[in-house]
């Protein structure tokens, strides 16, 4: 009988202990949050964290030990330069195509389209990734190929932020021929594109093919590539393919969010 109760007090230490770690552990990220806008003498630290200075104190020390945070006498506390090497390590491990595999084969599953993952490469959509659909429809692309930023919902979408201007010149460079009628109405597409962030592809880059794109941002909040799910034009109603904005916009959206971009409020 003793033993037993040695052996559940040895457990409840365990998890008492457990418990205690996690706190420290998430409070200690607590203060590295804090830090973000930038250094802070300890009074302002504590305050801001809602603890006690000595408590504060502890936790910003260990954090300076290990090169997480850095200390000033006249400035306070800062973010350290651990952070600047885990920063860069994370980059380095969250290669683009790795990262959005998994939405990339989801979107395919739930749609049953083919799904596309592209960078901007100069003047051109490179495309990074492909998963066929399910459908019996031939899309015709490859890893690898380089296709137009104006014809296709992949290139506009990775062009949304840039100016009226660039976007001309992405529709037609300086001293190339265009048709004013048809720029004008591209332009005001890419307008409406830009203010709901999505973009579309009405059988402009291949004939018969419709698709939905939408943009991956970085940590930065800039737009680092872009994904597409694209069908032949007979399931790609314009019904179908406003349902789909949003489909499409949340997987760019988790894709984003797994390299560091957070929403704004």
């Amino acid at each position: 009988m003793a033993s037993i109760k040695s052996e559940q007090a040895d457990g409840e230490a365990e998890v008492g202990a457990k418990a205690s770690g996690s706190q420290t552990l998430l409070r200690g990220l607590d203060v590295i949050d804090a830090l973000i806008d930038g250094s802070l003498p300890l009074a302002e630290l504590s305050e801001k964290l809602e603890l006690t200075r000595s408590t504060t104190h502890r936790l910003a020390s260990a954090l300076v030990d290990r090169r997480i945070l850095s200390f000033r006498p006249r400035e306070g506390y800062s973010l350290g330069p651990k952070l600047l090497e885990l920063g860069h390590a994370a980059s380095q491990q969250m290669h683009l195509p790795r990262v959005a595999r998994p939405y990339l084969e989801h979107l395919s599953t739930v749609t049953d389209d083919t799904v596309h993952l592209g960078v901007l490469d100069g003047r051109h959509a490179l495309y990074l990734d492909k998963v066929p659909g399910r459908r019996r429809v031939n899309i015709g692309s490859r890893l690898g190929e380089r296709h137009p930023i104006a014809s296709t919902g992949l290139g506009k979408a990775l062009i949304l932020d840039k100016s009226e201007p660039e976007w001309c010149d992405f529709y037609a460079p300086e001293g190339a021929e265009f048709d004013a009628a048809s720029r004008a109405v591209w332009l005001e597409r890419m307008r409406s594109y830009a203010e709901k962030g999505h973009a579309f592809d009405l059988e402009e880059n291949e004939d018969q093919v419709r698709c939905v794109a939408a943009p991956i941002r970085s940590v930065d909040g800039h737009i680092v590539a872009a994904i597409s799910v694209s069908s032949a034009a007979q399931y790609m109603s314009d019904a179908r393919m406003a349902e789909l904005t949003k489909t499409v916009t949340d997987a760019a959206n988790a894709i984003s969010g797994d390299l560091g971009w957070t929403p704004k409020t």
